[in-house]
């Protein structure tokens, strides 16, 4: 597989949106939450996570196929060259639809190969969603998210990154989990939600049985 964007990709004007900030809150809090002493990131990106991650003690190491990215191992996620059980969690962001659907199940497959404990993603989920927030006192603020009325599920076309997307037909959810649940009967689902700031966002977190 080749890089599909260049380092200017991730420009901050360009990349940071304020709802991207809320789905990286997400993604330290679920890390965060499973207390882990080594962590992989498969895909970092511009390297937020692993910056902000290192801030509160964790030690995180990179894998990217793009060496101007400064993963700490430059590798293909389908072929990571660390031992199995290396790590306590392994993460990926908004990664595995980057790959074709097949390719990216090698890839979760090749995660679980190296987690010890847990699998913490985040994929998009195309089914439109309306966020509506409010105020409940000695509460704060909730946020639900509304379904939007629907006639047919959407195809999805190849835009030069994402071959696919959570919720795009023939890539409905239900298949989506059954697909990444078959590669490694180690792992179970534990939760799936959607960023309330960002519903484009998914997250699941797979822990060991």
């Amino acid at each position: 597989m080749k890089k599909q964007v260049e380092k200017e990709h991730y420009d901050f004007s360009k990349y940071m949106s304020k709802k991207r900030w809320c789905s990286v809150w997400h993604q330290l809090d679920e890390v965060l939450q499973l207390q882990p002493e080594r962590v992989l990131e498969v895909g970092p990106g511009p390297g937020l996570f692993k910056s902000v991650a290192q801030s509160y003690g964790l030690t995180i190491t990179t894998v990217d196929i793009a060496e101007d990215l400064n993963p700490d191992i430059v590798a293909s996620a389908t072929c990571i060259p660390v031992a199995d059980n290396s790590y306590d969690v392994v993460c990926s962001f908004q990664m595995l639809e980057h790959l074709p659907f097949e390719v990216s199940l090698d890839a979760f497959r090749e995660m679980a190969r190296v987690a010890k404990s847990h699998i913490v993603i985040s994929l998009p989920d195309a089914e439109v969603r309306w966020p509506y927030s409010f105020y409940v006192p000695k509460i704060g603020i909730k946020t639900v998210l509304l379904k939007r009325p629907r006639l047919k599920v959407r195809d999805h076309e190849f835009d030069g990154e994402h071959y696919w997307e959570i919720n795009k037909k023939g890539f409905e959810l239900e298949y989506i989990l059954s697909n990444l649940l078959s590669l490694d009967e180690a792992f179970e689902l534990a939760k799936t939600y959607r960023v309330p700031e960002n519903p484009y966002h998914r997250f699941f977190v797979f822990k060991m049985k």
